[in-house]
This record gives C-alpha cells, sequence and structure tokens, in this order.
C-alpha cells in the first residue's frame, strides 16, 4: 500500500500521471493498467515507468497494437469487477474503438437500468505541438462529448493531472481523459503527493477580471494567461476560466463570469466548425443572452487536418489570436 504524502514534491505533467497511476494500482488491486508498451517500456511517452516491475506484469500488462481489442477487454475487465485504465498512444489511434467506447461502455448503465456499472478508464495522449503530423496531433474530444455516458476530462497542470486521473480511476463509470502532450515535460510545480481525487465537473477561475471572460481546457489555458497578460498591459481585465471538464462542464462558473463580463471568447485547439466551443456559445447565448454586450468569439484551428505543412505554431491557437478576438468583443459596436 502506498503511503500517503503530506509535504508537497515537484513533478511534471508526466510524473504526476504516473505517481496517481501508481497510487491506485497500489492501494487497490482491482486497478489494472494496459496497452501498447505500457509494461517493460513504460509507455510511448515513458508515463508508466516503474509501474510493471512495482506491481507486477499480471496487473501492468502490454497488448499488442489493436485499440478496439484493448478497450473489448477492458470493458470486459469493469464489468466483472476490475478498474481497468486504458491507454490509447495517440488519441488519433482511438477511433478504432469508438463502437465499444460510445455503444458499449458508454450505455451499460443506462441499458441495464442502472444495475450494471463500466468503471474504466481511456487514456487519450492528444493535441499538437510534438511535431507529430497527421496521426499523432489531433483533438478528438469533440467526437466523444457528443453521445453521453462517458465523462470526458482535460487537465492542463502537474497537480490536475495527478488528481484527475485519481478521480476517474474511482468514478463508477467510463471516464475519457485527453491528456496534453506538450506539457508532459514543459511544465512542472510542486503539490502534496496525498492520493486525493479533484471534483469531477468544476471549472477553474484562474484569473480573474470585469471585461471580458475567456474559456479554455488544455494547453489553451497557458496561451490564455499570456494573453491576459498582454491585455492588462493595454487597461483590458480578461477573466480566464480553465473548464478543467468537458462533460459534465460546469455551467453555473460559466455564467457567474459571462454575467459579470458581458464577453466570451472561446478557445480551443481543435477545428473551429462543430467544435466544443460552439456548444459553449449556444448554452451561454440560451442562458445568459440578456447579459451579453457583443457577439462570442472563437479562437480556433481552421477546419483542416493537423499537418506539417502548416506547421504547429501556425495551426494552433497563439496568444496573439487570443488578444486580437479579445479586443474584438471589447471595441464591438452595434
Amino acid at each position: 500500500m502506498a503511503l500517503v504524502e503530506t509535504k508537497p514534491r515537484k513533478a511534471t505533467v508526466l510524473e504526476a500521471i504516473n505517481a496517481a497511476m501508481a497510487y491506485e494500482l497500489e492501494n487497490d488491486p482491482d486497478v489494472v493498467l494496459m496497452g501498447e508498451d505500457v509494461g517493460q517500456a513504460g509507455g510511448i511517452f515513458r508515463t508508466s515507468t516503474g509501474l510493471s516491475q512495482r506491481i507486477g506484469s499480471n496487473r501492468v500488462i502490454d497488448t499488442p497494437l489493436d485499440e478496439k481489442g484493448i478497450v473489448a477487454h477492458a470493458i470486459g475487465m469493469a464489468l466483472y469487477g476490475l478498474k481497468p485504465i486504458v491507454e490509447i498512444q495517440f488519441s488519433g489511434f482511438i477511433h478504432d474503438a469508438f463502437e465499444h467506447i460510445m455503444f458499449c461502455a458508454a450505455r451499460y448503465r443506462w441499458a441495464s437500468g442502472g444495475q450494471y456499472s463500466c468503471p474504466m478508464v481511456i487514456r487519450a495522449p492528444s493535441f499538437g505541438g510534438i511535431k507529430g503530423g497527421f496521426w499523432h496531433s489531433q483533438s478528438v474530444e469533440a467526437y466523444y462529448v457528443h453521445h453521453g455516458g462517458v465523462k470526458i476530462l482535460c487537465p492542463s497542470t502537474p497537480e490536475d493531472a495527478y488528481r484527475m486521473m485519481i478521480a476517474a480511476v474511482r468514478d463508477p463509470d467510463p471516464v475519457l481523459l485527453v491528456e496534453p502532450v506538450p506539457l508532459y515535460r514543459a511544465l512542472s510545480a510542486e503539490f502534496v503527493h496525498d492520493g486525493q481525487p479533484t471534483e469531477i465537473g468544476k471549472a477553474e477561475v484562474i484569473r480573474e477580471g470585469k471585461d471580458a471572460t475567456i474559456l479554455v481546457y488544455g494547453v489553451m489555458r497557458h496561451r490564455a494567461i499570456e494573453a491576459a497578460d498582454d491585455l492588462a498591459a493595454e487597461g483590458i481585465d480578461a477573466e480566464v476560466i480553465d473548464l478543467r471538464t468537458l462533460i459534465p462542464y460546469d455551467i453555473d462558473t460559466i455564467l457567474t463570469s459571462v454575467r459579470k463580463t458581458g464577453r466570451v471568447v472561446i478557445v480551443h485547439e481543435a477545428p473551429l466548425s462543430m467544435g466544443f466551443g460552439a456548444e459553449l456559445a449556444a448554452v451561454i447565448q440560451e442562458k445568459a443572452f440578456g447579459h451579453l454586450h457583443t457577439p462570442i468569439q472563437r479562437v480556433a484551428a481552421p477546419d483542416v487536418p493537423y499537418h506539417f505543412s502548416i506547421g504547429d505554431e501556425c495551426y494552433k491557437p497563439d496568444a496573439h489570436r487570443i488578444t486580437l478576438a479579445v479586443k474584438r468583443a471589447v471595441e464591438f459596436k452595434f
């Protein structure tokens, strides 16, 4: 059994995920980890380094290259009382398992009238920024938020990665953890590795402001903070909210901010059309239309596949584009 730590310890996002999985594996014999190269190799990004040696190859399981088969086996394990953590090497490969995730795992509780559940975590390393090109730079969240039955979390800090993983493992239903690959080793922070989960469905106001609300998740949290700093230098006070949970999202925190600022900028790395930002925009105008001073702005990737000819930084929203969107909202005149 893993000891509960009481002093802060520095960790990267990658190390935080590793620590959280280690904690759950050591404290709950029903938890298993499975995926391509998660055992001896420690996973493609080394997020499971050392776990096979600590826990054993019977619970940290190397699988064939078969996303559909991996998820199918995990569903069977979950229905018989285990709590599998599944690693999909890159989120671009997850679609092979779409049927099993959305039409099996997501529906057991509903199809059985609450008699059965399917507790499992699907880890999906996502987003561009590592020069991964077509197949290794995907933002898949919009495909999965639409169907219901699966909670979808997206960390943007080491502590969130740690606590979201623990919350996901302990949740009685399937959870898709959209992991920001560009942040794996890009930032570190101190926090107490105490085995405590986050609250699923709760956003974080990471910067308070009165002139505009910026809604973000994942890597875009850090681009929005940079943009808010630039805007502050020009006298514009932007509030930044990290959604953290896409399903269920924290509509109360969103609406509280929108009613205060009257202006909204929604930012995500996925393509603009039919993206998660469109859903947020629709709900905000339904529930807070009378508080909006200007049209809602969206900042996103172009409606084309992620590819080398565009380049990482040209494809993804940056602080400059976010800054321009906030200025459009603030300066808009009817």
